[in-house]
Order: structure tokens, then sequence, then C-alpha cells
């Protein structure tokens, strides 16, 4: 009888579905039959005569989705082998269909990143992630491959920024910001702090340079790194005489010259730098190096934000503005996430019952069933609903990245961590901007907002790592394991 059992086990475990990651499965299930819920019900009109036809957004959803897993069937018929194999051509067919709808495409809302085939519309960036995806994993499996080596970063750096050059160009900026969901997988396989946080740093400044004067910013990144030389060397008394003198020698430029009081903060500030980089050189402090570089940039990078910021489109502008506070206009530029926050407040606990949102029922709130699906669950499912669908979310990026630590290879311990960095950044900012915590992007919430090749693209993305993993389970049950 035990016989028998083991027998049985070995036949589940061999089959193709004895070998997915079935929690990844469910959660991929139950998001798409949620979203397929909400676009319902944010394009249902009881007036309609006929709620079958394809006239109808949820018609066209159940077709999509129809499509999306009989891929997704195919997917995880094919052998593991073949992923590695199409990655370099994948990746430069992906290019070329960039280059392609740049040349050729339809502009919509102000992008020009669709190609439109009668009543069908086709985004190709959605598939170029997969590209991108795969290539990376590719790159990064190399047996040679090193993150801390200048000329692996480089390579990788190249294949991120080579598509996200033609996204900027086709004015679609949003999609190519996904992109940089690829430095948390440098992080999982080892890039030195060191890289990440001028990233960071940089962004910090963009955002702190459009609400404050350089004077303000400048006072404070002074404050913060004496902050942190203290802590690491002592000297109090000697931090406090320094920090005065900076602000000292540059009051008295101000005073005495018709300079403005930022240039003469810079002055002084460039005096100091020169003075503690000969301190450094003088008795090897190489703590201090990493601040004092990092100060310079400051000094070279807040001057051009102004001029990076008005290279953006008005739109784009206008939406930064509004997220910032610099721009209070619900009317307007800020009428999109204004709706969509009384939409969600208006849910309550548990929401106002499925079809019954009256924000969404009366258009209230733009871009409802596709950008904005968010606000339709907030409002109709209210917290516990909006809970439950972060739930979903949350375990399947955790699944992906259990079945990237589980796939002993690193072509499918990367490309696992990519795809859940991608799903991870289009959650955080789709449920940010729809409660105001982000500016207004045009990302879709994957899975659940409306749209055929957002679906279709996110269906293989996911697929492809369920199958990669299914293949160690695969390696695993040969093993005796």
């Amino acid at each position: 009888m035990i016989s028998d059992y083991n027998i049985s086990s070995r036949q589940r475990n061999n089959s193709l579905f004895g070998r997915v990651d079935k929690v990844a499965l469910f959660s991929y299930i139950a998001i798409v039959f949620l979203g397929l819920m909400f676009i319902t019900s944010a394009s249902y009109d009881a007036d309609t005569e006929n709620i079958f036809a394809f006239s109808h957004n949820y018609m066209k959803q159940v077709m999509w989705i129809c499509i999306s897993w009989v891929i997704a069937t195919v997917v995880l018929l094919l052998d593991r082998r073949i992923f590695h194999m199409f990655s370099v051509p994948a990746y430069i067919l992906g290019v070329i269909l960039l280059l392609a709808v740049l040349l050729f495409g339809r502009e919509v809302n102000g992008a020009k990143a669709w190609f439109e085939f009668g009543s069908i519309r086709i985004q190709p960036v959605e598939f170029v992630k997969i590209a991108v995806a795969l290539m990376m994993a590719r790159v990064m499996s190399d047996y040679s491959f090193n993150i801390k080596r200048l000329v692996d970063l480089v390579k990788v750096a190249a294949v991120i920024l080579l598509p996200f050059s033609i996204i900027v160009l086709q004015n679609d900026t949003g999609s190519g910001l996904v992109l940089g969901a690829f430095i948390f997988v440098f992080f999982r396989e080892g890039l030195s702090k060191y890289i990440y946080f001028p990233v960071i740093f940089t962004a910090f400044l963009f955002i702190v340079s459009l609400i404050f004067n350089p004077v303000v910013i400048f006072t404070v990144l002074i404050v913060i790194f004496t902050l942190y030389s203290l802590l690491h060397h002592g000297a109090f008394q000697g931090h406090v005489v320094f920090i005065s003198s900076i602000f000292l020698v540059a009051l008295l430029i101000a005073l005495i010259t018709p300079l403005s009081g930022y240039a003469a903060l810079m002055i002084a500030c460039s005096i100091a730098v020169v003075l503690l980089l000969f301190f450094v050189v003088k008795t090897h402090t190489m703590t201090l190096l990493w601040p004092i570089v990092m100060f310079i940039y400051a000094m070279i990078f807040v001057p051009t934000c102004d001029l990076l910021f008005s290279k953006l489109e008005p739109h784009q502008q206008n939406r930064i503005h509004t997220f910032v506070g610099l721009v209070d206009d619900p009317r307007g530029v800020g009428y999109n996430v204004k709706q969509s926050e009384i939409a969600i407040g208006s849910g309550g606990l548990f929401g106002k019952g499925w079809l019954e949102g009256t924000q969404n029922r009366y258009d209230f709130v733009p871009e409802k069933h596709t950008d904005f699906i968010f606000s339709v669950v907030g409002e109709e499912w209210g917290f516990m609903g909006a809970l439950l669908v972060v739930s979903l979310y949350i375990t399947l990026i955790l699944r992906l990245m259990r079945m990237g630590e589980r796939i002993k290879e690193p072509f499918g311990r990367v490309y696992c961590y990519s795809v859940a960095a991608m799903l991870l950044l289009h959650v955080c900012v789709n449920i940010g901007m729809t409660i105001g915590l982000m500016p207004v992007m045009g990302i879709p919430l994957p899975l659940m907002s409306y749209g055929g090749s957002s679906l279709v693209a996110f269906t293989l993305l996911i697929m492809i790592a369920i199958r990669l993993d299914a293949s160690t389970s695969e390696s695993d049950g040969r093993m005796g394991i």
C-alpha cells in the first residue's frame, strides 16, 4: 500500500501540474478573475441591449484571458532550454519592434507606443519587458559574470538603457521607468551598495530641487554629511568649528560681493571640499571620501535639475508639480487622482458592493477600467477588498522570489527575480498613484487593468518563471529528492 502511494506521488510530481508552483498559479488566476470582475463593473451598462456583445470592454477582456491561457499552456509545455536559446533573438526583435512603433506607430495620449490593427491595439513595450528579462538572465548567467566588475556592470546597463532610450523617445516615460526595477535584481546578485546610493540620492535631489531653494538643500546636506563624519570619527568640537566656518565664509562673501547667497555658499563649499580632499589624502581617512564625492555630485546636479525638468512634456511637469504639492488643481491636472481618492475613501471597510460604486457608475473617475481600476476595488469592496487584492500580489511576488531561490542555476534565478521586481514596481506605482502617493504615470495594474498587451505580457512573464521552476522540481524528482 505504501509502495502504491509512492508510485502515485511520483506520477503526480512527474506530471505537468504536479510540478508547477500551485500557490503562484492560484494567485495569478485569482488576480485575473478579480480583474475581470472589476473591469465588468467599470464598463457595465444596465441599459445596454446585449450585455455579451464584444463591444464591451469586459467581453474583450474575456477574449484576451482565453488567449493568455492558451499561450500559458503552451509555455508550460515548452522545454526550459528554449528560453535560454531564444533570449538574444527575442531581445533583438524587441528592440526592432520599439524602433518600428516609434516610426510607424499610433500616438495615444501623447505617447507614440502603439500598433493599431483595426479595433485592436498592441503595445510592444509590454512584450519588450519579457525580452529584457530573458536577456538579463542570459547575460548574468554567464559563468564568468561578476556584477562587481565594471565591464559586466556596463553590459547589463546597456541591456536596459538601449530599450529605455527608445521608449523615452516614444514619450512613454512611465513604461520606461519600469525597467528601473532591475536594480533590485542587481542587489540580489551582489551589486555594491555604493551603486545604489547614488541612484536614490539623484531621485531625492531631483524631487527636493522642485520644492526647496538650493540654499536650503545644501544647508541640509552640509548638516547631514557633517553628522555622518561626526558619527564615524567623533571630535564634536572640530566638526562644529568646521560647519560654522562654512556658513561664516558664505555670509562674508555674500556681504562684501554682489554675489547671491547661493553663489556665496557654493564658493564656501568648494573651498571646504578642496580642504577636505587634501585632509583625506594626507591622513588616508578614506571613510570621508564617499560623502565628499556625493556632495560634489550634488553641487553639479542640483543646478541642472531645472534644465532636466524643462525637457519634460507639459503634462508630465504638471503631474510632478501636483504630486509634490506645488499645484492644487482638483478640477484640472489633479482631477483623476482626487476622484480616485474620493472613490477609495467612500468604500469604507467593506465597500458599497459590486456594481454599486457611485463614483464608478457615474463616470467621475477617468480611466477607471485601466490605470485607475484599483479605485473601483476600493469603492466597491472597501478596505478589505483592497487588502485582498494587495495580499494576492504580495503572495505572487514572494512565490516568484522563492522560485528564484529554489532554482539552482543563475538563469532561472535572475529571471524569476526580474519578474518579481517588475511586478512589484507596477503594483506600487499604480496603487500609489490612485491614492495620491505617486505621480500619475500611465502604468497599469498587472493582470487587473483592461488591456490585452499587458495581460498577455504578464502572463508570459509569470508562466515562464513557473516553467523554469517546474523544471527544477522535475530535476529533483529524477534525483529522488
